[in-house]
């Protein structure tokens, strides 16, 4: 299935119906089916006057305006393939993606427009700048402009499902950041995936609230929105008091949250259910969630049907929990959906047993292409062959095949011989009630090689102390398990979605001497 027919179908259903919300910096603005539709025909006809080449590369730099559906929906119809760039990149690590993506058309949202003169500078592929919101720009075109005078209609191009469609770049918990290529037919099935796990229908009105340059909020929930033709409120930026706000006036019935959203909402002070009354669907991934969040959401919202989700942005999603399991199989981040591959794989390629160590994989049309012009990394990504593609993560799989994430492999630590998984050690610290967040990492040390640290988030109003942390990791773990070093912090570096940086707590411990 090609994209565009996602939006073009909804729009011949639900014409009038509004396809996208923006509430954002005390604006309102909506957006039809036929209106979303009509305009990302227009940006298509744009792009294709620009006569590049196909698989020619488009880059979009936005926060999450309205315009990054036009965007999404009207590049998928050109052959280009559309590249989503973080806003929250340095510019030297903007100009770096643009340069390593073969960039040569970059639309950018207004607010960036001081970065422009940079990117001019340092990335001399780019041929052609397309700016949001602004009128004139000296070395740029205005978005309206660009693609006033463009027909409505859908172009006449034949496109395959196979083609390469859009590319994000992934990474930043550890080294440069490395471009997954997708096809059309993978991002479809992640989409099919998510209706399906999800329960979402066409009378949903989806809230929007993470960063649509990531794949959890472009291609794990606005695309299956449009796929069934409900509604998406786009909020931004983020804030409990705004989604409590946004819920309630636009009645918004569901979402998806990565663990960090979820927390700050359920522990704001002004939290009060009854204002998130119309919210019945929450979905979540992108980081584990602390089995306390789970339990208090469900606790304080009883409407709320949680469903947790396990995917990256190489495979789309691979697992899901479904709110009825929650309780049976807390810990868990659910079973492979129904039209994927999933399993846990030993180093050899072969499947483990219940119970068992290993590397968790996935196979199918789900599957991305491969790393954008890097093929060891790409080959590395499919090394066991019999096309499947391996996470990084290392989990067990039970009998009822129930993934439960151990740790990421490049995380876990090797202490005087033994492997030492942090997640193993954060499970146990989450069970002091203090605790919002931790992280445990590997330290260096002369005698075991690396030994673990443990950072430590309280949630607000609470105390603890480290003799409290270490007598827990006493009772419940074995001497080389337990942290060497406890530190309590205000906040902890993440990525765009919630993911702890521990390569940036681990950075200066290491600056100097080398991994072991």
């Amino acid at each position: 299935m090609l994209t565009a027919d996602m939006l073009r179908r909804s729009a011949a259903r639900f014409p009038e119906k509004p396809a996208i919300v923006f509430c954002g910096q005390m604006q309102r603005k909506v957006l039809t089916y036929r209106e979303l539709n009509a305009r990302a025909n227009q940006l298509a006809h744009a792009l294709l006057s620009l006569e590049l080449p196909k698989g020619s590369k488009v880059s979009m730099l936005s926060r999450n305006l309205p315009e990054y559906g036009i965007v999404f929906f009207g590049c998928a119809q050109t052959g280009l393939v559309l590249n989503n760039v973080s806003i929250l990149y340095a510019d030297d690590e903007l100009a770096w993606v643009l340069n390593k993506s073969d960039t040569e058309v970059l639309i950018i949202d207004g607010q960036f427009a001081d970065r422009i003169p940079y990117v001019r500078q340092h990335c001399p592929r780019i041929r052609h700048v397309i700016v949001i919101g602004l009128d004139e720009h000296p070395s740029a075109v205005g978005f309206d402009a660009f693609i006033a005078r463009q027909p409505d209609t859908a172009p006449a191009l034949e496109l395959s499902e196979w083609d390469p469609f859009c590319m994000t770049y992934t990474g930043g918990t550890t080294g440069r950041p490395k471009g997954v290529l997708m096809h059309h037919r993978a991002r479809a099935v992640t989409a099919h995936t998510v209706v399906v796990e999800e329960h979402l229908v066409p009378e949903d009105v989806i809230a929007i609230v993470t960063p649509l340059f990531h794949v959890a909020a472009l291609n794990i929930m606005f695309q299956p929105a449009v796929l069934i033709g409900a509604t998406c409120v786009f909020i931004t930026p983020w804030s409990p008091t705004e989604f409590m706000n946004a819920v309630e006036t636009e009645r918004i019935t569901a979402g998806f949250m990565v663990p960090t959203q979820a927390n700050t909402l359920i522990t704001h002070p002004e939290f009060e259910p009854g204002r998130l009354a119309s919210w019945v669907k929450l979905s979540f991934a992108g980081a584990p969630m602390p089995d306390w969040v789970q339990t208090e959401l469900t606790r304080r919202l009883p409407q709320l049907q949680l469903t947790q989700i396990y995917g990256q942005s190489e495979m789309g999603v691979i697992a899901a929990l479904p709110a009825h399991m929650l309780k049976a199989k807390l810990g868990s981040v659910g079973r492979q959906p129904f039209n994927v591959d999933l399993a846990v794989l030993r180093a050899d390629g072969t499947h483990a047993s219940p119970g068992e160590i290993g590397e968790v994989a996935t196979r199918g049309e789900n599957v991305m292409i491969g790393y954008y012009n890097e093929p060891e990394q790409t080959a590395a990504f499919f090394r066991h062959g019999g096309g499947w593609g391996l996470s990084g993560d290392v989990a067990t799989i039970d009998s009822d095949g129930y993934i439960t994430l151990v740790d990421r492999a490049k995380d876990m630590l090797i202490s005087g011989g033994e492997n030492v998984y942090p997640k193993e050690i954060e499970d146990v610290i989450y069970g002091l009630e203090p605790v919002a967040e931790v992280a445990v990492f590997g330290i260096p040390d002369d005698k075991f090689g690396e030994v673990p640290a443990a950072y430590i988030q309280l949630k607000p109003g609470a105390s603890l102390t480290e003799a409290d942390v270490v007598a827990r990791c006493e009772q419940r773990l074995a001497r080389l398990k337990r942290p060497r070093l406890v530190k309590f912090v205000e906040n902890f570096p993440k990525t765009p979605i919630g993911k702890i940086q521990k390569n940036l707590l681990k950075e200066p411990f290491w600056k100097g001497r080398k991994k072991i």
